[in-house]
C-alpha cells in the first residue's frame, strides 16, 4: 500500500484524488500554483506546496518542480489527475527515474497509445476493429496519397499523429483539396504538437461516440468495465457523457470489452484506461486509448459500484487486481453534465469570483466540485469547474433527475453553461438517444437560426 501520494492537478479531479487517498489512509500533497492556494483540496491535504505562478508551463506542468516537491515530501508516488502531465511519457519515465511511483501505465505504453499512427497498428495487431485508413503515416508522394485515398474511400480525413482534442484533422471529400489539406494539417501538426507526422482515415458520417471502461494490474489481469456514450459534444470537446451507451446489446458490450482486456494484457497496460471508439451501423471503430483517468468515470462508478481512482492506487502499490469480470454487473443508467465557467451563448470563459453556490441533492445524485462560496476562479486555466452526475433505475428516470439538479445547482458572480444543459437534457432527440457526434452542434445552429435560447 502506498503510504503518501503527491497530487500533481488541480480543480475537482484533485479534490477526488485526495478523497480516494483519504479512503485508503493514504497521506496526501497538494502541489499548486499561486493562483490557486485557496483550491479546496489544497487546505485538506496533508501538506501542500507551491510550485510556481499561474501559468500552467511554469507550475502544473513544470515536472522538475513536480518531482522536487515529491522528494521534499518524501512521497512515494504522484498522480496526475486527467490533462497537464496524465498523457506525457517523459513525465511518466521521469517519476520512475526518480525512484517514484507513477500512478497510471508505464512510459513505453503511454508512448506508444499517444502516437496515433502506432497505436492502431498495435490495436490492429490485438484485433482490436479499427476505422480503414493509410495503416501508416502520408509521405510526400501526392500520386500515392491519392492512391490511397481512392482505395480507402471519400470522404476521408487527415489527422496528425501526436494530435488530440480535435486539432490536427481536415475532412477531405474530393481529390481536388487532398494534397493541400495534407500539406496544412503537417504544418498545424508541427507548430501545435511538435511533430508533422500525419495519416488518413476513413470519415464516418453519422458515428456515434462510444468508449470502453477498462482496468488492469500490469500483472497480466484485466476486466472491463462496460461503455459511456460521449457523443454530445461541441467542437470535439464532451458536454455530456452517459453510460450505459443506449442501444448497445449486453452482447456487443461482452465482445468488444473482450477484445479491449485481451488488448490490455498484450500490451501489459496498468492502471485505468479507455478506449475511445467511433460506432456506426453496429460496428466498433478504434480511434484512439486515454491512457488516464477520464473527467466522465463517474458515471461508470455509478453503474458498476466501482471507484476506479481507489483502484488506480491498489494498483500502483504492486496489488493485483481483486475484481474478476463476473464480479462486474450493469445496475441502472446514469448522466454526467459538465459544467463550466462560460457564457451558454458565446462559449468565451467566465472567471472571477463565486458569489453564491449551492449544489444539488437528493437520491441518485452525486456532485463533483471544487466550487465554495468565495472562490475566486483563476483565468489561467480550463473553464471547467465540475460535474454533475446523477444516477437512476433507467436512462428515464435519470434524465429526470439531472434535470431537478440542474435547476437546483445555483452558481452567482460568474456566468456558466447549465442552460445548455437544460436545452440539452429537455431535447427531444436527445431523450430519444443513440444521436451521432455532429448532433449537438447542428440543433445549436438551428436555434441559433431562429433565434433561440
Amino acid at each position: 500500500m502506498l503510504e503518501k501520494v503527491v497530487i500533481a492537478n488541480r480543480g475537482e479531479i484533485a479534490l477526488r484524488v485526495l478523497r480516494a487517498c483519504h479512503s485508503l489512509g493514504i497521506k496526501t500533497v497538494a502541489v499548486h500554483s499561486t493562483a490557486d492556494r485557496n483550491l479546496k483540496h489544497v487546505g485538506l491535504a496533508d501538506e501542500s506546496i507551491c510550485i510556481g505562478p499561474g501559468p500552467s508551463v511554469d507550475s502544473y506542468l513544470n515536472i522538475p518542480r513536480i518531482i522536487a516537491a515529491a522528494e521534499i515530501t518524501d512521497a512515494q508516488a504522484i498522480h496526475p489527475g486527467y490533462g497537464f502531465l496524465s498523457e506525457r511519457a517523459d513525465f511518466a519515465e521521469q517519476v520512475e527515474q526518480s525512484g517514484f511511483v507513477f500512478i497510471g501505465p508505464t512510459a513505453d505504453v503511454i508512448r506508444l497509445m499517444g502516437d496515433k499512427v502506432e497505436a492502431i497498428r498495435a490495436m490492429k495487431e490485438a484485433g482490436v476493429p479499427c476505422v480503414p485508413g493509410s495503416g501508416g503515416p502520408l509521405g510526400d508522394d501526392v500520386d500515392e496519397n491519392l492512391r490511397i485515398a481512392r482505395e480507402i474511400g471519400y470522404p476521408v480525413i487527415v489527422k496528425a499523429a501526436g494530435g488530440g482534442g480535435g486539432r490536427g484533422m481536415r475532412v477531405v471529400r474530393t481529390e481536388a483539396h487532398l494534397a493541400n489539406s495534407i500539406v496544412m494539417t503537417k504544418q498545424e501538426a508541427k507548430a501545435a504538437f511538435g511533430n508533422d507526422m500525419v495519416y488518413m482515415e476513413k470519415f464516418l458520417e453519422n458515428p456515434r461516440h462510444v468508449e470502453i471502461q477498462v482496468l488492469a494490474d500490469g500483472q497480466g489481469n484485466a476486466i472491463h468495465l462496460g461503455e459511456r456514450d460521449c457523443s454530445m459534444q461541441r467542437r470535439h470537446q464532451k458536454v455530456v457523457e452517459e453510460a450505459p451507451a443506449p442501444g448497445i446489446t449486453p452482447e456487443l458490450r461482452e465482445e468488444i470489452g473482450k477484445v479491449c482486456v485481451d488488448a490490455c494484457i498484450r500490451i501489459g497496460y496498468r492502471g485505468a484506461g479507455t478506449f475511445e471508439f467511433l460506432f456506426e451501423n453496429g460496428r466498433f471503430y478504434f480511434i484512439e486509448m486515454n491512457t488516464r483517468i477520464q473527467v466522465e468515470h463517474p458515471v461508470t462508478e455509478l453503474i458498476t459500484g466501482v471507484d476506479l481512482v481507489r483502484e488506480q492506487l491498489l494498483i500502483a502499490g504492486g496489488e493485483k487486481l481483486s475484481i474478476r469480470q463476473e464480479d462486474i454487473v450493469i445496475r441502472g443508467h446514469a448522466i454526467e453534465c459538465r459544467v463550466n465557467a462560460e457564457d451558454p451563448d458565446s462559449f468565451l470563459p467566465s472567471p472571477g469570483t463565486v458569489k453564491r453556490f449551492e449544489a444539488p441533492g437528493g437520491p441518485g445524485v452525486r456532485v463533483d466540485t471544487h466550487l465554495y462560496d468565495g472562490y475566486r476562479i483563476p483565468p489561467n486555466y480550463d473553464s471547467m469547474i465540475g460535474k454533475l452526475i446523477v444516477h437512476g433505475p433507467d436512462r428515464a428516470t435519470a434524465i429526470a433527475r439531472m434535470q431537478l439538479a440542474l435547476a437546483e445547482t445555483v452558481i452567482e458572480g460568474v456566468k456558466c453553461n447549465i442552460p445548455l444543459q437544460q436545452r440539452i437534457m429537455a431535447d427531444v432527440g436527445f431523450q430519444h438517444g443513440g444521436q451521432n457526434i455532429h448532433y449537438l452542434e447542428k440543433r445549436m445552429a438551428e436555434q441559433k437560426a431562429k433565434g433561440e435560447k
